[in-house]
């Protein structure tokens, strides 16, 4: 994944502590890390690891990188 601001290469759980919009648009895919207690997965490896498939990893990237150029 390729997210704006260097956010993929943060801990899940930081990134969602300063942007809960993203931990939002995470859940909307059935991703839970919202309520995961390890929370140190980096953001970019935190789609693969649940295995969508390529199409939906894109649609996740670009509502991601939406949500970041609005901010």
């Amino acid at each position: 994944m390729e997210l704006h601001n260097g956010i993929g290469d943060k801990a899940i759980q930081d990134v969602v502590k300063d942007h809960p919009k993203i931990g939002e648009i995470l859940d909307e895919y059935g991703i839970g890390c919202v309520g995961c207690s390890v929370g140190i997965c980096l953001v970019k490896d935190v789609v693969g690891i649940h295995y969508l498939g390529e199409e939906i990893e894109s649609e996740i990237e670009k509502q991601i990188n939406a949500y970041l150029d609005e901010e």
